[in-house]
């Protein structure tokens, strides 16, 4: 493939979870691979070279040096991803970089920057910017937060709404659904008092473009449900104690595409996951009282599980490798369940693989590491699975935790809500590889991109990594 060629595909790539290339990962072509192998090779042939030739001589090799050492470069900087929504550009906090740092000490953060309101949303990264949300209890605003990625520097801040501050459960904000963005708008969704509402804005000036308010969401512990986006929809879940929905809208203009309406009167949390699995494309989504997946480009219901409870908060996972998606209820009991996705109708009595109660998590989402699945439970005691059987490997006392876990080279990063991190490698037996503490409280999810970490803490955003300033 050629550089060039690639660089516009990237640039035409709808960011969504399930983000791709039109025909596989791009990490993992070939061409890519055996592009950096052969300019690796040529550095240190190269340079082996340098070593052991004349001055003149040294001029010709370095100036060959250099076109590699650039090649290199480039196609590295291919290689990084933005981090587009909730849980990243698949939707389920795998990162698929190779330079990120594994030391989130913040003492080595590259910047810190205090954020005004409050609010637990996790943020999102796309080129030079950084966004959130916050909300202003006292003036009943809401609003979307933009920071300069190089410096930390809050570039703008919009109201996005204002209005009724909803209930809240005390470890609730008024703006915790993490926004999403495709590089030209930032999509955000909020409550007021009992409506949703969801807005799109610029992405470089912040401008409003449309506003709507698509349905009701009732109950008394708040809202932190996220826009989801796919092909030309932004999807939210609008589950609730109230007139519940699924509903897809359109990213130009906020008109709704499809609309389902939900019966059974179950609160959800949880973001869809949207992925390849099966053989199709499926929009997975807890809530309304079970597990179904859909087709969403359409709405098609093609299978459900009933239960395991009433109401949800993590979000769906998928491991390819086991063939399993895994879900976890969180009230009035949290129930993990593998679900095998490619039923047709009800398969509640066919297609789940296992189940378990001990790690199922209530808040922070599963994370799939290769033939491991880890959680943290509601006491915040991590546990450590065999995805494929639902074996438990290993579990630990880590403390109660919120914030989703991420996967990084292999390790698994783990925020509890006093912001100790934990660095844990995933296997048989528990390898805690670090730990370092953030300073303050964290509920928010990690976002990373280009080799930089950003962690949102209860009063700061902070960033770990190199210096992307040019």
């Amino acid at each position: 493939m050629k550089v060039k060629t690639a660089v516009e595909q990237l640039q035409r790539t709808q960011t969504t979870p399930g983000w791709e290339l039109e025909d596989e990962t791009f990490l993992t072509r070939p061409a890519i691979k055996l592009v950096l192998a052969g300019a690796c090779l040529s550095l240190c042939s190269l340079g082996s070279l340098w070593l052991n030739c004349s001055a003149r001589m040294k001029r010709v090799v370095s100036c060959a040096i250099l076109p590699v050492s650039l090649l290199v470069s480039s196609v590295t900087s291919l290689l990084a991803e933005p981090w587009p929504g909730w849980r990243g550009p698949r939707g389920d906090g795998t990162c698929l970089e190779q330079n990120v740092p594994t030391n989130w000490d913040p003492t080595n953060a590259l910047w810190k920057t205090g954020l005004p309101g409050t609010g637990h949303a996790s943020p999102i990264v796309w080129g030079h910017r950084v966004f959130t949300v916050t909300a202003e209890p006292a003036t009943q605003e809401r609003m979307l937060l933009c920071l300069d990625r190089a410096s930390g520097k809050l570039l703008w801040r919009q109201t996005v709404v204002q209005g009724p501050l909803e209930k809240l459960h005390k470890e609730n904000s008024h703006a915790s659904g993490t926004p999403a963005t495709d590089g030209d708008r930032v999509f955000v969704t909020f409550r007021v008092g009992d409506e949703i509402v969801v807005a799109a804005h610029d992405f470089a000036s912040g401008k409003q473009l449309w506003l709507v308010r698509p349905g009701t969401h009732k109950g008394e512990w708040g809202f932190s449900n996220e826009p989801v986006l796919f092909q030309d929809k932004v999807i939210v879940d609008g589950d609730s104690k109230g007139d519940s929905f699924l509903v897809a809208l359109s990213r130009a203009d906020g008109k709704t595409l499809w609309r389902l309406p939900r019966t059974r009167k179950g609160i959800s949390y949880s973001a869809p996951l949207i992925r390849e699995v099966a053989g199709r494309i499926q929009l997975i989504q807890c809530g309304d009282r079970c597990v179904t997946g859909f087709d969403p480009s359409t709405g098609e219901q093609l299978w459900t599980v009933d239960g395991p409870s009433e109401e949800f908060v993590a979000s769906p996972v998928y491991s390819e490798k086991a063939g399993l998606v895994f879900v976890s209820s969180s009230w009035p009991k949290q129930v993990l369940l593998a679900i095998r996705p490619d039923g047709r109708g009800n398969v509640t009595q066919t297609h789940v693989a296992w189940r378990d109660t001990k790690g199922a998590p209530y808040v922070p989402s599963l994370i799939v590491a290769g033939d491991f699945l880890l959680s943290v439970n509601n006491s915040g005691v991590a546990f450590c699975y065999e995805a494929a059987t639902g074996a438990v490997l290993w579990q630990e006392k880590l403390g109660r935790t919120h914030a989703s876990p991420v996967l990084v080279g292999g390790l698994v990063f783990l925020i509890n809500d006093d912001g100790d991190v934990n660095v844990i490698k995933p296997g048989p037996q528990l390898e805690r590889v670090a730990q370092f503490q953030l300073g303050e409280g964290c509920y928010a999810s990690p976002a990373i991109s280009d080799g930089q970490v950003f962690l949102r803490g209860f009063r700061h955003l902070f960033c770990i990594g190199r210096n992307t300033r040019t």
